[in-house]
């Protein structure tokens, strides 16, 4: 699987990772990767039911993994933060 078919979850509107996940399956993607860390994850379980829901009916969720990465702080002190992968397909 290519990089180019991910979308990094942010800070920014779900409605922004809407559009680029509509963007690649028009663009004939098969499969489409949300990935998200920390706050952001619920920005893409979002992202993943309006797809679903409002734009693209014929795609559903075919994976979910979640995970834990471990993130160094400025001062060498490390704090664990969730991460998610969802993969919407056709």
């Amino acid at each position: 699987m290519a990089d180019n078919n991910v979308v990094y979850v942010g800070n920014k509107e779900v409605m922004n990772y809407v559009l680029a996940v509509t963007t690649q399956f028009n663009e004939g993607s098969e499969e489409v990767v949300l990935k998200a860390r920390g706050r952001a994850i619920s920005r893409a379980v979002d992202t993943a039911e309006i797809v679903r829901n409002r734009f693209l009916p014929d795609v559903d969720i075919q994976d979910i993994v979640t995970g834990t990465e471990e993130i160094e702080g400025e001062e060498g002190e490390t704090s664990n933060v969730s991460t998610i992968s969802i993969t919407l397909g056709k």
